[in-house]
């Protein structure tokens, strides 16, 4: 930014407050004309971007106090008018006491516009913004423009609803988010209400500063057999009474349509978990295991050879109390 800026540029005007707004009003315009006008809403349209850049440059000196005062000064010295014209005609002219009489007033000059003992030049060495810049430290006005500080963007989240294979296998999700199009990959095994954080997929930083994060929620729909713990496949096998007390070799579903044999050792009760490994999901980290539960069916209905069978077992074992231990146990 340069100097004749400071002149021609009414940054109040630019942020729609008044001369005496303090600097929460002034914060507070900004903020709204920023969400209003930032790049990332209007992508493509250059009068956006140039009131974007108006903002920021309106913001950056006058939320800086000295600035903002040496500001102030510069525009009541000027009239808060546009850019001079030094000599004859220009603000310094015949019109009266111009700038350049002012000025020439400030270092004892007797008058800059026709014969004054200080004179301004708007072209070459040593002109307006020089003298300016001694006024004020040198290097132009305060040091010249100075951007707004970083700003770090906020963090934004999402959710993602997924097919139970798609979860089991990983999955590519693509999400609307903060007007733009993002595509977040979802890894293999993920489980239902597990948050996914992307980093720097969030609401871009400002003024250099770093975008925030993207967190996304993923819902599962349910499977009718199967569930995910981890790396690993849960599924419920039903298993008669014959096979649970003798023993048996059972056929148990996976998730690709196949069916692997599993031995049911004599004696298993019902909720024991038999594992059958490597065939549960595969993730980078490894590849998890099926675990299948074992599950008693009772008979619903039974016909006349099948109910003697069963009451001869009855009389057979009649006097073992299988509830004792938990008896006992009751009394700890």
């Amino acid at each position: 930014m340069t100097g004749q800026d400071w002149l021609e540029k009414d940054f109040y005007a630019a942020l729609g407050v008044s001369r005496d707004a303090d600097d929460a009003a002034i914060k507070k315009a900004y903020r709204k004309l920023a969400r209003k006008y930032h790049p990332d809403q209007h992508q493509g349209d250059t009068a956006a971007e140039a009131k974007f850049k108006d903002i920021s440059e309106a913001y950056a000196v006058l939320s800086d106090q000295k600035e903002r005062q040496q500001y102030d000064a510069v525009r009541q010295m000027a009239g808060g008018g546009p850019r001079f014209a030094a000599g004859p005609g220009g603000a310094g002219g015949a019109g009266g006491a111009g700038f350049e009489d002012f000025l020439g007033g400030m270092f004892g000059g007797g008058g800059g516009g026709q014969g004054g003992n200080v004179r301004f030049s708007t072209s070459g060495g040593g002109g307006f913004e020089d003298i300016l810049g001694g006024m004020f430290g040198g290097g132009g006005f305060g040091g010249g423009f100075r951007a707004a500080p970083p700003q770090n963007g906020r963090d934004l989240t999402a959710r993602v609803t997924l097919p139970f294979r798609q979860a089991v296998s990983g999955s590519t999700a693509e999400l609307s988010v903060g007007g733009r199009n993002i595509k977040a990959r979802i890894p293999a095994g993920v489980h239902d209400g597990q948050k996914i954080r992307l980093r720097g997929k969030g609401e871009p930083g400002r003024n250099g500063g770093g975008a925030g994060d993207l967190i996304i929620t993923v819902s599962v729909e349910t499977h009718p057999v199967f569930s995910i713990e981890g790396r690993n496949l849960r599924v419920n096998v039903p298993v008669t009474f014959p096979e649970a007390a003798l023993g048996a070799t059972i056929e148990v579903p996976t998730l690709d349509g196949k069916t692997v044999k599993v031995k049911v050792a004599p004696g298993t009760p019902s909720g024991r978990v038999l594992r059958v490994k490597g065939r549960g999901i595969e993730t980078p980290k490894g590849t998890g295991d099926l675990l299948a539960t074992v599950q008693i069916v009772v008979p619903q209905r039974l016909d006349d050879a099948a109910r003697e069978a069963i009451e001869q077992f009855s009389a057979a074992t009649d006097g073992t109390d299988v509830r004792e231990s938990l008896r006992e146990q009751a009394r700890l």
